[in-house]
């Protein structure tokens, strides 16, 4: 049922997927190796109504439909959550394949480049290349795993709590920007589901933006959103121990700013996330731990 419900959230039918190429087609057929491995080493479980129908002995049958109703929309809430994480990475990451219309945007010294290209609507959208001196596990360390960190070493960010994760390759996280002279955008805070897909050939990061009622937008701050979006890193041509890495930022800041301002902000701001990372790749840090197999 899990690979069907997968197909029916992510928008996955035949015909699509056999039109998908490049990246894209890589990280849904890692998806479906996911699954299937999965159910093969029997991660994946029976449905939670079949263990609370031998554990009924105390309630009454109302109590117990109720019980089994509030579990299994927990187990669809978590499904879903993963769900637009997949989604948002595989829209992203047709963003990125699509080679017409990108232009450069600006380049830097350090071979760093923004290409920027302008979606349905009038949206913009920028994609950022760089080469980074940092294994591809490295960098999913830091960006991923550590992701509550991220405040220690970007200024730019005043918070980032992780509120759920789901496995350990989906999380529900709460963003909030620092107050920091200069920042042309002001202060936002983005509620988001990130997900992480590893191949033998790239690690993707993949997130948009999601709802919460539980945390709804925050006094003083405009609730942006963010996505579909995506970071690409995989291993350098040039030099092993590196990582070329591949950043589409897009992003609606909502609130009344000029979007000459905010096109001009946003490729600036991937630039100042780059240098703090390079820095922060400079100060060092524990290595993580070694990968023998990417699918796992």
């Amino acid at each position: 049922m899990l690979p069907a419900m997968a197909k029916l959230c992510c928008g996955i039918t035949y015909p699509h997927l056999r039109s998908m190429t490049g990246l894209q087609r890589v990280a849904m057929a890692a998806l479906g190796q996911e699954i299937a491995h999965r159910q093969k080493v029997g991660h994946m479980s029976l449905p939670a109504w079949t263990s609370y129908g031998r554990r009924s002995w105390g309630n009454t049958s109302e109590e117990s439909e109720r019980a089994v109703s509030q579990h299994d929309c927990v187990e669809e809430t978590d499904l879903s959550y993963q769900c637009k994480g997949l989604q948002a990475l595989q829209e992203a990451l047709e963003i990125v394949r699509d080679t017409d219309g990108w232009r450069m945007e600006m380049s830097e010294e350090s071979g760093d480049a923004i290409y920027s290209k302008v979606l349905h609507g009038n949206h913009k959208v920028f994609r950022l290349e760089a080469e980074l001196e940092a294994s591809p596990e490295e960098l999913y360390d830091i960006l991923f795993v550590k992701v509550e960190e991220m405040h220690q070493w970007n200024p730019s960010i005043g918070q980032i709590k992780v509120l759920k994760h789901i496995g350990k390759e989906t999380m529900l996280t709460h963003e909030v920007s620092a107050e920091t002279v200069g920042n042309l955008i002001g202060q936002r805070d983005y509620l988001s589901v990130r997900h992480s897909l590893k191949t033998t050939e790239c690690i993707y990061l993949g997130g948009a933006a999601t709802h919460l009622e539980t945390l709804p937008p925050q006094p003083g701050f405009v609730r942006a959103e963010d996505g579909p979006t995506c970071i690409i890193i995989q291993p350098s041509a040039h030099c092993a121990r590196n990582s070329r890495f591949t950043w589409l930022l897009n992003m609606d800041v909502k609130g009344w700013i000029p979007k000459p301002l905010v096109n001009q902000a946003l490729p600036r701001a991937q630039l100042d996330f780059t240098k703090h990372l390079r820095q922060r790749l400079a100060a060092g840090g524990p290595e993580p731990a070694a990968v023998t197999n990417m699918h796992s």
